[in-house]
């Protein structure tokens, strides 16, 4: 049996409000108070219900502009791809807005207002940290097409998203330092719960067992993509009796925080251990030494998502919300990676 639609009807009567209220909340939410709204937007969740896709259609294109979800605007890691996203919109009427998810509370009601005030026509999220509910917020808007991950995703999310591939990248990481001679290797991780951590982790492991390297727990430090990290895990390698020869850190930032901290306690990089970063950002090539990384092509991370947004917005049929476009990685050997003093 075909199942029955719901209607704004249905929406009306579960949150106990007129029809007239329910549409006011998904138009012009500012105009009810915060317990109605809320009211209404949990009967439109418990229910199902869906903006009406014809009415959606007639609003296609009206706001002119794009909304980015950065989690992190400080981290010169988003400035590249932020680039490709301008660049990827350069020739349309579309303005790009950005907005750092760091510095906002409620993610996924601040983007849903954003879709229902005519404000945006589609999103370009950034962001792999938020919850199911901001995911909700999103597509109880009725506009859950037209939203791409870039970089980073959420789980089990139904949007398309293109990402690098950072499972190889960690696993070509491990490689290069194994071909050198290392043996005792250790990871320094991104922040927890984080997707990124979670492939970069899964490709060292694997690349562990492949390569039959030792393993111990201690040679897994906890990081969160920052210099601080970086410099604080420094402290905890130093204070180990027995200390790897190399460390493959999640992310650049980590990594110049963490020959910051090497260097300072006199512990030579790469004479007395090897660092391998993520990413490749601008200043990995100036450091002293330079660092040998994993490079993401970080502005065709920013035009393949415009890209991919356009079509949502445009197209008369949608991408799959499963559709993933994998980007490639290259490791670039530079000098923060030698062969270890004594092959162990």
């Amino acid at each position: 049996m075909k199942r029955k639609s719901v209607t704004i009807q249905d929406v009306a009567r579960t949150a106990g409000v007129s029809t007239a209220t329910v549409s006011r909340a998904l138009t012009n939410p500012e105009k009810l108070s915060g317990t109605t709204r809320d009211t209404v937007l949990e009967a439109i969740r418990t229910t199902g219900y869906r903006v009406n896709q014809a009415a959606r259609n007639l609003r296609k294109q009206q706001a002119g502009a794009i909304l980015v979800l950065v989690p992190n605007l400080e981290n010169p890691f988003f400035s590249q791809i932020l680039s490709g996203i301008s660049a990827g919109f350069a020739q349309t009427d579309l303005s790009v807005l950005i907005s750092d998810t760091m510095s906002e509370e409620t993610v996924g009601t601040a983007v849903r207002d954003y879709f229902l005030n005519g404000r945006i026509d589609g999103m370009i999220c950034m962001d792999g940290s938020l919850t199911s509910e901001d995911l909700v917020q999103f597509d109880v808007s009725g506009y859950g097409d037209n939203i791409v991950f870039a970089c980073e995703w959420v789980k089990d999310a139904p949007y398309p998203s293109v990402r690098s591939d950072n499972y190889t990248g960690a696993t070509k990481a491990m490689e290069h330092l194994y071909a050198l001679g290392h043996r005792k290797i250790a990871h320094i991780t991104g922040p927890a719960g984080n997707v990124l951590t979670t492939m970069r982790r899964d490709g060292m492991m694997a690349a562990r067992r492949q390569l039959q390297l030792p393993f111990r727990e201690d040679w897994i430090i906890r990081g969160d993509f920052s210099l601080a990290s970086g410099r604080d895990a420094a402290q905890k390698i130093l204070a180990m009796s027995d200390r790897p020869t190399a460390v493959f850190c999640a992310s650049d930032m980590v990594s110049l925080g963490l020959i910051s901290g090497l260097e300072a306690a006199g512990v030579s990089v790469p004479r007395d251990m090897s660092v391998v970063g993520f990413d490749d950002i601008e200043m990995s090539a100036f450091a002293m030494p330079a660092l040998t990384t994993i490079r993401q092509d970080r502005r065709g991370l920013g035009t393949t998502a415009a890209e991919l947004l356009l079509h949502q917005i445009q197209a008369e049929t949608p991408l799959p919300r499963n559709h993933v476009s994998m980007l490639d990685i290259e490791l670039v050997s530079r000098d923060s990676t030698a062969a270890p003093k004594i092959t162990t």
